[in-house]
Order: C-alpha cells, then structure tokens, then sequence
C-alpha cells in the first residue's frame, strides 16, 4: 500500500522557520534509551505504516531538501519516495504529483504532515476496498473541511471551511482503492484543474454517482500548522506521558 504525504505547502501560518514546517519539533521519539526530537511528520509516517503502507511519496517544493535530507530513503521499514510539486498549486494538485507511482490495484493512504491525530491505528480501521474517510469531532469545524454523511455512513457532502459547518465531524486523513485515486485524477484533470482543496473534487465525484463514505473513528485531532495549534498539540502529548498513547 502506498502513503502519499502532501509536504509542498509554505507553512504561511506559523513562519518564519528556518526549516520546512513538516520537521518542526514536537514531542520526543524514543530509540532504545536514548531520547530525541520529534519531527512532526513522524506521527503521520507512524500512523500510515500502522495503516498498512509498505512505501510512501512525500511530495515536496524545489526548496524542501531537508526533508529529503531527515529522512533519506526509508524510515522504520518503510521505503521513502519523492516527488516535487513546482509551484504551490494546491491539495490536489500535491497529491495527484504521485499518480505514475500507484498501481490500479494498490490501496492509497493519505494524511497531513502537519497534524496529530489519535487513534494512531485509524487508517488500519478503514476497508482497502472504498473510499473512506477518517474523521474527528472538533469544537471549530469552520476551520476544516466538515464531512456531513448519513446514518449508513455514506458521505453526501464536504463542506470546505464553511461559515456555520452541518457536521462537527472533519476529515483527517482517508484511504481508497488505487483505481479510485486514479478515477480522481481523471476526474480533476476533465474540471481544468480547478479544483484546489480536496473537498470540491470528493463533491464533484459523489455528484457522479461516485461513493466516499464516513469513518467517525477519531478521539482527538490537532493541526500543528498555527500557533495555537502547536501548543495543543504539546499540552495534548504532555497528557500522554508517559506512554506516549492514549
């Protein structure tokens, strides 16, 4: 199973940084007795390898070496790619820079690098066979895109940082067949390209007919992106000492 990790992104909302956002610090990883800095795309890598990937693409900016340069060729058993996005261009166009890697009949992870999220085993929690979507309860959904599904779990819209949000249930991350991810670029390339965040793209495709379907699996979910959200995230894993899980 392949994880895609979309890493080509400013990191706008908490510069400036001498580094690429995805390797801010935050927490500790242990190795044997010895403790070190955690990059915060750790736990993403964590969680796709929990969920099944054998292999992953961080797509990443010309100026994003030194993450080419933390993690090299393989972390943890996982193979590591790379593919680079010219421009920022969007959630979309990030993730569909990885299409020439997956197979039709490869299943497809996908997080956000510079989130934390619990269950850690979630994306192992979804079928390999649809398209699903790990979502979580928050207190300000107007900041995320909303997912708003029925009670048989199917998804019948994405709400995309809307004012007054149907659902307080965001998506974090989501798993599909390889044919889907390619049925969606296919989809995404006939609209123009237009299609900037993710969500526009999933509500175009249901109105096709196509399935996505709800995984309300999520206990806890932070966005480190912002200021406020790093310091939830620290006090979140300072909870959570010392075992480092919920």
């Amino acid at each position: 199973m392949w994880g895609i990790i979309p890493a080509a992104g400013q990191g706008t909302r908490i510069q400036p940084l001498a580094f690429s956002k995805e390797l801010l610090p935050v927490g500790v990883r242990r190795d044997g007795g010895t403790e070190r800095p955690r990059a915060v795309s750790e736990y993403l890598l964590e969680r796709l390898a929990l969920g099944g990937a054998t292999k992953v693409c961080l797509v990443i900016s010309p100026h994003k070496a030194d993450i080419l340069r933390y993690y090299g060729d393989r972390v943890d058993g996982v193979d590591i790619a790379y593919v680079v996005q010219p421009r920022a261009a969007g959630l979309c166009d990030a993730l569909f820079r990885a299409c020439p890697l997956v197979g039709p009949d490869e299943p497809v992870a996908v997080g956000l690098p510079d989130t934390i999220w619990f269950p850690e085993d979630g994306l192992a929690r979804l079928p390999d066979d649809r398209f699903s979507f790990l979502t979580f309860p928050v207190d300000q959904p107007q900041h995320f895109d909303a997912v708003v599904a029925g009670p048989d779990g199917r998804i019948s819209q994405i709400q995309v940082k809307a004012p007054e949000p149907a659902s307080r249930w965001i998506w974090g991350a989501f798993k599909m067949p390889g044919r889907t991810f390619h049925e969606l670029h296919a989809l995404w390339r006939e609209r123009d390209r237009e299609d900037e965040y993710l969500g526009t793209l999933v509500n175009a495709w249901i109105a096709r007919g196509g399935e996505a379907w709800n995984a309300p699996l999520g206990t806890g979910y932070v966005d480190v992106g912002t200021l406020h959200g790093y310091r939830e995230a620290l006090t979140l894993l300072g909870a959570l000492e010392p075992t480092g899980r919920p």
